[in-house]
C-alpha cells in the first residue's frame, strides 16, 4: 500500500538538536512542510555524506519554510556522540530523532525486520501532515539534497496551484502544465 496522501501516523521520541534532547511527534510535522529523512545507522560510510548533504542545504530548506527530521535506530544519546566525534554529521543543525523501539520506522514503512534498521526512506510532508512524496533507496545508494529540495519547491507549488501540474525536469519558474482534454496526446 502506498503511503502518498496518508496521515503521518502518531508516534512520540527524542531527538539531538542544537546540542539539546528535545522530544518530537507527529504533531511538531503540522503547521509546516517537513522532510523526514530516514537512514541505517549511525557511525556508517554512506550516511554521514547524505546528512553532511543535508546540512550544507539546510538553510534553503529553512527559507522555504521546510524542516528536517533525520530518523535512524540509533537512541538519540548515539546521535549526540556521533554529532560530536564526526567532522561531517557536526554540521548538522536540524532534528536527529532516535527511534530504537522501530516504531517511526514501521510507521513510514522502512524498517528492515531482520536488521532493526530503516531503509534509506525519504518523506515530504505537507503542513496538513500528508505524505506528498515516498522515496526509498537501497542500502548503497546515497541520496542529493539538492534534487530533494527541487522535488519539495515543486510539491509546494503544486499545492500553492491547484490545476497545474510540474513536469519531469521542472525548476522553480519553469513552465508548468494544466492538464485537460485539450493536451492528450499532445505532449
Amino acid at each position: 500500500m502506498s503511503l502518498i496522501n496518508t496521515a503521518v501516523k502518531p508516534f512520540s521520541a527524542q531527538a539531538f538538536k542544537s546540542g539539546k534532547f528535545v522530544p518530537v511527534s507527529e504533531a511538531d510535522l503540522k503547521g509546516k512542510w517537513s522532510v523526514v529523512f530516514f537512514y541505517p545507522a549511525d557511525f556508517t560510510f554512506v550516511c554521514p555524506t547524505e546528512l553532511e548533504d543535508l546540512a550544507n542545504n539546510y538553510a534553503a530548506f529553512q527559507k522555504l519554510g521546510v524542516e528536517i527530521f533525520a530518523v535512524s535506530t540509533d537512541t538519540h544519546f548515539s546521535h549526540k556522540a556521533w554529532h560530536d566525534t564526526s567532522e561531517a554529521v557536526k554540521k548538522i543543525g536540524y532534528f536527529m530523532v532516535g527511534d530504537p523501539t522501530h516504531a517511526i520506522c514501521r510507521n513510514f514503512e522502512v524498517l528492515i525486520e531482520d536488521a532493526g534498521l530503516a531503509d534509506r526512506g525519504t518523506f515530504v510532508v505537507d503542513p496538513q501532515g500528508v505524505i506528498q512524496i515516498v522515496e526509498i533507496n537501497a542500502g548503497g545508494i546515497g541520496r542529493d539534497a539538492s534534487e530533494l529540495l527541487r522535488k519539495v519547491k515543486a510539491a509546494q507549488y503544486v499545492a500553492a496551484h491547484p490545476g497545474e501540474v510540474c513536469p519531469a525536469h521542472w525548476h522553480e519558474g519553469d513552465a508548468t502544465l494544466a492538464p485537460s482534454l485539450d493536451l492528450v496526446g499532445k505532449i
